[in-house]
């Protein structure tokens, strides 16, 4: 099991400065493969910061984030991307249908999108035969090769939009932004929630995330 994504990642991994302890969430004990992959991939990067994995830092802080701006939900996420996308499971799904698809979180879209794999699945064969669906690889190459940032991309930080896509932000490189992730998912979060309360035709008007830096 994961030998695929050792070939394939592991290779690759960053080497990073700092990262926190290793980190289970209760909630995901049962899923086969979780415990033994965290145990060793928890607060890796792989590739620049393009495949994340969480620590008992980051994944907490962003099982917090996902609640915050979908509260009908209780995903419970295990890694992350460049983009600050989360990829985790719905704990409170139905227990029969609960492990079999892992659901990526979308800052910029406000979408909750379902990949049909399981986690063993996803990290063997998704990330390996459908990187670009998955990870926006292009598109990270993309803002690499025009923006030239310093790689990896810090634990803490993501690439986001200046303008989210919900509130008619261009998925292009020129609208985004190295920022704290932190930062980044609070007030996209906001914004998307009033969104979702204004009424038919009222515009928030001018509209930008910035770095989050003091």
């Amino acid at each position: 099991m994961f030998d695929e994504f050792r070939r394939e990642f592991g290779a690759r991994r960053d080497v990073v400065s700092s990262a926190g302890l290793p980190w289970h969430d209760d909630a995901l004990l049962t899923v086969p493969g979780y415990s033994s992959f965290m145990d060793e991939f928890a607060g890796a990067s792989f590739r620049g910061g393009l495949y994340r994995l969480h620590d008992d830092e980051s994944g907490p802080a962003a099982a917090q984030w996902i609640s915050e701006m979908f509260p009908t939900t209780d995903i419970r996420p295990f890694a992350f991307d460049w983009l600050g996308r989360q990829f985790g499971f719905d704990a409170a799904a139905a227990e029969d249908a609960r492990f079999r698809s892992v659901l990526l979180v979308e800052p910029g879209t406000g979408e909750i999108l379902t990949i049909p794999a399981t986690f063993d699945d996803f990290h063997d064969s998704t990330l390996h035969e459908y990187e670009d669906a998955a990870l926006a690889s292009a598109f990270f190459l993309e803002w690499v090769n025009e923006c030239g940032p310093t790689l990896p991309i810090s634990h803490d930080y993501c690439v986001g939009y200046r303008v989210p896509l919900f509130l008619g932000g261009a998925d292009a490189v020129t609208n985004l932004e190295l920022t704290d992730m932190a930062v980044y998912w609070g007030v996209t979060g906001q914004l998307w929630l009033a969104t979702r309360a204004m009424q038919p035709g009222t515009g928030l008007g001018s509209v930008s995330i910035g770095r989050g830096d003091s």
